[in-house]
This record gives structure tokens, sequence and C-alpha cells, in this order.
């Protein structure tokens, strides 16, 4: 039951999901914490990010495409979000905030886990805080062959010249070994729900077929590297281990795996 003594963390997203909510909230009840979690669509970041604070607001999870603007609202950056410019959680501590990045260890495990070899040709299509993410796990995986895709060039030459990788305006035409999505395309909700991120021809050239959107779970870019047998890694994955850390973060308890997996299970079920 709700009362007056329970810890709260949130998410802040233009687009809310359910993820966040219902992976935090089945790790909070299974492990009998008086915490609950909600998610949010601020229409005013400052102010929310003030009412994290004013509230005594635990923990607060950033997603698209606030994962830049907060920086200007934290009072102090964790190695982890500085070396990318990029936050996705924030911690408070009795009203200092403190700004964190897990969806890069959450990116570097999954290209460990999936062997990707850094020989391999990357596309990676997106220059927001999550591309950033993304493109400092490849580069510190040893991946060189990298092209930033972007449309908005004064982002994407910054963000390859900053890892060292080629920019091209448009996916256009282009091929790789390894396919990235990081970019709203196909995210639930969205104008471009239905969009696939690369074309065909690419999807049928490449090996691997990763889409950091985690909602839906089965993105066009997922049901198309199925279909056409690519080893496939999911934005949900990267939700389930970016969402761990930060659990951890909040609460300074790491759940054993089993619980995690139950988690995570509870939270693909909506």
């Amino acid at each position: 039951m709700l009362n007056k003594d329970m810890t709260l963390c949130i998410s802040l997203s233009a687009r809310p999901s359910n993820n966040g909510t219902r992976f935090h909230n089945h790790l909070y009840e299974a492990l009998e914490l008086n915490w609950i979690y909600k998610a949010f669509a601020p229409t005013d970041l400052a102010n929310a990010i003030a009412g994290v604070r004013g509230l005594g607001i635990r923990g607060c999870a950033i997603s698209m495409p606030y994962k830049e603007d907060v920086i200007a609202l934290v009072d102090r950056m964790d190695a982890s979000a500085t070396a990318i410019d990029s936050v996705n959680t924030i911690v408070n501590d009795d009203g200092v905030l403190v700004a964190y990045n897990t969806d890069y260890s959450a990116i570097a495990q999954l290209i460990e886990r999936n062997g990707l070899d850094p020989a391999c040709s990357v596309l990676l299509r997106g220059s927001g805080g999550m591309a950033k993410a993304t493109a400092a796990a490849f580069r510190d995986a040893g991946f060189t062959a990298v092209t930033i895709v972007a449309r908005n060039e004064d982002l994407g030459r910054a963000l390859a010249a900053q890892y060292g990788f080629g920019w091209q305006a448009d996916a256009a035409g282009l091929e790789a070994d390894i396919l990235v999505n990081v970019t709203p395309l196909g995210m639930a909700g969205g104008p471009d729900e239905h969009a696939l991120s690369f074309e065909d021809a690419a999807i049928t050239a490449s090996s691997v077929v990763f889409d950091v959107v985690a909602l839906p779970a089965e993105t066009p870019l997922v049901k198309a590297g199925r279909t056409a047998g690519k080893t496939v890694i999911t934005g949900a994955e990267v939700a389930t281990l970016q969402a761990l850390e930060q659990f951890v973060l909040y609460t300074g308890i790491r759940p054993s795996a089993e619980q995690v997996r139950a988690a995570e299970e509870y939270m693909r079920a909506q």
C-alpha cells in the first residue's frame, strides 16, 4: 500500500514506457523494499529536476531527449557521465544531485556477450546522448571501422571526430557488418514507429542487427533482422542491463541473477 514513508524513484522521458516502472517495482516487491517507481513525461525539464531535489526523490532515470540537456541541472557528474557528456541516471544524495551513465556499461556488456568482432565494420545511426554512449562502448571495445550516420551534420561530425570515426548524412546505399540504430526510428508511439532505420539491402548484407530502441521489444529493425537470420541485439536487453545498474545506484542492493531474470520477464510481459 502507498504510505508516507515510501521512497520514490522516477523516470523522465518524452515518450514514457512501463519498462522501468515494471522492472524496478517488481524488484522492490521481491526485496520487500518500501519503495515505488513512476514514469513521467515532463513539460519543463528544469522544473522537473527541481522537483527531484525539492521533494527528496531518490533516483531519476533520464531518457531521450534529455540526456544532454540535464547536465546543466545537476550538481556533480560521475566519471561515467563526464566521459561521454551524457546522463541517464541521477541520484539524489541529501539534496545533492549526482549524474551517472549506465547506458555505456549496458552496451559494452552486450558487445562482449555477443562476441562482436572489433574487425567488423559498423554503421551507427544517431547522434544524441545514447549514440554517444554507444559510440564510446564500440570504440573502447576496439572497433575502428565505424561510420556515424546522422542528418544533423554538426552533431554527426562532432561525434565521429570525438571517437575517430567516419560520418555520413544518410544511410542510403551504405552497408556494414554490424548495424546499430540509436534513433527514435521504430519507437512505439512516435511518428516513425513503423519506419525501418536501415535499408533491406543493408540488413541482408549485415551479420548483426542491434536496435537500442526498447519499446517495442520487437521493433521493425529487430523483426527484419530476425527474418533475415541475423544475430539480433534488442533495446529490451539494453533496458534491463542499464536499469539493473540504476537499481543498484538507488538502493545500494544488487539483486540476485534469479531476481533480475524474474524482473526482466515481468517487464517484457506487459
